[in-house]
This record gives C-alpha cells, structure tokens and sequence, in this order.
C-alpha cells in the first residue's frame, strides 16, 4: 500500500492574509537563543522515517508559524523554488528578553526582545556544503526602513547597532535589514526561544565543552569549573551567554564560543547515538518544535525534513562556522562597536554565487566535525591556516575550499579559541 502523507491542517489567517497558526503573541517573553539551528535541521533530517502520524501532527502543533513576506519590499532576486540543484538561506535570529533578575548579562536598557545572535545559514546547490555565518549584535550599520506588523513604517537610522532592528520590529525588520544591506535572499527564517534551547540540551543529556578556567560571575550567579565535561541546563545557558568573565571579554569570543557550542551539539546528535535512542531522539525533536518560530515555507516537519535532507551528504567537517569580517570602530564615540571590512561583502558575494567561503576570509572558522571537548578535537580541524586574523583580515585569496588534513590546529587558531574562552 502506498504512503498517505498526513494531511496538514489548514490554518487561520488574519485580516491581511498572514497565517497566524499558533500565534504566541505577547502574552509571554522568553529568554531566546539561536545557536542550535544547525542540530535542529540536522536531527530532523536523519529522522523522516519516524513520520507516524501521531508523532507528525504531535510535532507540528508545536510549530509557531508566522508570515513576514508582506512586511518586506525591495527584495533581492533569487529564483529558488527550493528544488533540487538551488541554494537556500536560512536565517536564524534569537531574542533577548531583558526582564527579569539575572538575564541581562550585559547591562543593556530598554524593555522587550532583543536579538543578540544572527547567523545565515547557507546550504549549498549541490549539497556538498554548508556554512554559518555569524553577525556580531555590535555590529553598526545604516538600517532600513521597515514595516511593523500592525503596517506603520519604523524609521531607519545610521549608525545602529545591529540587534536594534529586532527589537523594533522582530524578524521582519531584521530580515528586511539583512537583505538591503547584503542583497542576499532569505528564503526561509527562524527563531529559536531560550526555553527550547535548555530543553532541547536537556534532551541529548547535555553537550561536550572544553573550559580553560573557571568561569566566575557572582554578579549574575554564574560559576562553572574549568574542565572537558558535558554541560546540561542552566549551567549550559550560562555558558553560552557569559561574556565578561570568559576569554577576552569581547561580543565577538562569545559568538566563537557560541559556533563552537552549536557544532559541538551537531557532532553529538548526528555522532553521539542520539539517533539510535527514540527517548533521546522524540525529547529533543519535541524540544525543537516548541522552540522553533519559522515561516510558512517551514510549517511542517515534512518541510523542516526536505530542508534537512540536504544535509545527508555533507560531513561534520564540510560544515563550518565563519564571522563576518569586521573591524573595531575607531571613532570614540562608538568605542567598541565594530563595522564590517570590506571583506565582509566578499563573503556576501559568495554566498550569492552559491561558492565555498575561503579560509582567508576566515581562517578561524569552526567546523562541526571538530570542537573544542567534543572527541578527536584538536587532531583535525580542517584547517589549512590562512592570513586572517580573528577580526577577519582584509586579504581574500584563492578560494581554498573547506579544509586541509592538518595533524593539530595553527597557531592562529589556537589563539582566537583562547580569546574566545575555548580549550585549544
């Protein structure tokens, strides 16, 4: 007998046509953090052939499903149907709630959300590879004009710092803002809550880090001892949102810890026998449903699954995690705040071009295939050195693919794993 695919239940839209399934609104501001969308796709990639119809209508009521499109104009073309053969660009955007005793760890003000991580996720045409490119939240650039979800227009504005753009007008300002300043397409977004990602941590029973020193912020209760060891819970949190006491201090060594911390949970889902354990494989796909909010190209796990198909034939090590380039601003009155170099539109351009991101773009790049605490790190992280240093460099040579067979990491990268707080 032939396959039935179960039927997606139709949903409601409102008055201008967005369809509002499961819409959580504002009734309750949570923590968010987008750092696990690479583990996400990827387990739900390795698990279409667990689509029982319970499991399938269970996972998609979880789903948050909101459309944008209509907020957005002037887009970059990008004739992508998500066939075999086309690109795609997944956004990924968390927020910051900044209520609340303890959660703003950086001291900033203003109320509501904030989005303190950006990452493009681009996969390939071909599907030979992948790669995360992170936007640093003190990023300043000059910010569009957007439309807010009741249809009034947010001003832009020069010289605002990247996250603002969430906080006024969440995903759609910040994909309007993304596309006008990079003319790079996104054809599918998401939002990850901080709920999800404790939970969906939880739920693989914690992810491998290797810690230099003891992390100590009394401030902010957070104490976590020095030491290769997987990391659950609060303790994980903690981790991948301590930013003063760890490395160098900077924005830009928390999001390296961050890239680490996302490969790291790739490597364990897909190596880690979490897809040969269904407790370990329904907890975390339950966990990263509820997490996810996702346009309506992503509102089913069928479709999150097509989208994570693509991952099949890419190793751990093809999957990498870049910076965009920048540069601290020097003028004192945004003293540390950072400006992308002019390398940063080299990458854009070859993610346009659908091109692997060369080493000299980012010689630090961190691969899923190899982590700081995770096994076999530190032997082969796919290195092959380059001339950039961690703020990106201003060289872009010959597209060196992605990767060498380097028996231990360059110095180079032994030292941005330091300032980022990692083992080297």
């Amino acid at each position: 007998m032939a396959d039935v695919e179960p039927p997606v239940p139709e949903q409601p839209s409102d008055a201008r046509g967005r369809r509002t399934a499961k819409r959580r609104g504002r009734a309750r501001k949570r923590h968010t953090v987008a750092k696990v969308l690479l583990a996400t796709v990827l387990s739900l990639a390795m698990v279409t052939g667990l689509g029982t119809i319970w499991l399938y209508r269970d996972l998609n009521s979880n789903l948050t499903v909101l459309d944008v499109v209509g907020q957005l104009d002037n887009r970059p073309d990008k004739p992508s149907d998500d066939e075999p053969g086309e690109p795609l660009n997944i956004l990924v955007m968390g927020s910051d709630d900044r209520d609340g005793a303890g959660n703003n760890i950086d001291g900033l003000t203003g109320d509501g959300e904030r989005s303190d991580t950006t990452i493009l996720f681009h996969l390939s045409g071909d599907r030979e590879f992948a790669y995360g490119v992170s936007i640093p939240r003190d990023s300043l650039v000059t910010r569009p004009e957007c439309e807010a979800e009741d249809g009034s227009t947010i001003p832009g504005a020069a010289n605002a710092m990247w996250n603002e753009a969430f906080a006024l007008g969440g995903p759609a300002c910040t994909i309007q803002q993304f596309e006008q300043l990079t003319d790079v397409r996104i054809d599918h977004y998401v939002v990850v809550d901080f709920a999800g990602f404790q939970t969906m941590v939880d739920a693989i029973d914690g992810v491998p880090v290797c810690i230099p020193e003891d992390i100590e912020d009394p401030a902010h209760g957070i104490r976590i001892p020095a030491g290769s060891r997987e990391i659950e819970g609060k303790e994980a949190l903690n981790y991948v949102r301590a930013r003063y006491t760890l490395g160098d201090g900077s924005d830009i060594g928390r999001v390296k810890r961050q890239q680490a911390f996302i490969a790291a949970m790739a490597n364990k889902v897909v190596s880690g026998g979490v897809l040969a354990r269904p407790d370990r494989l329904v907890g975390f796909l339950q966990a990263a449903t509820e997490a996810l909010t996702v346009d309506p190209g992503l509102s089913n796990v069928l479709q999150l699954s097509k989208v994570g198909l693509g991952f099949n034939g890419i190793g751990l090590n093809q999957i990498r995690f870049i910076t965009v380039p920048w540069a601290y601003d020097q003028r004192e009155e945004f003293r540390g705040r950072v400006v992308w170099t002019p390398a940063a539109e080299t990458v854009w351009q070859r993610v346009r071009d659908d091109e692997v991101i060369s080493r000299r773009l980012d010689s630090t790049a961190i691969n899923a295939g190899n982590v700081p605490g995770s096994p076999g790190s530190g032997s082969d992280d796919g290195s092959d050195g380059g001339s950039d240093g961690p703020s990106g460099g201003s060289s872009d040579g010959p597209d060196s693919g992605s990767g060498g067979t380097d028996d231990a990491r360059s110095e180079e990268d032994k030292a941005a794993l330091e300032a980022a707080g990692l083992c080297t």
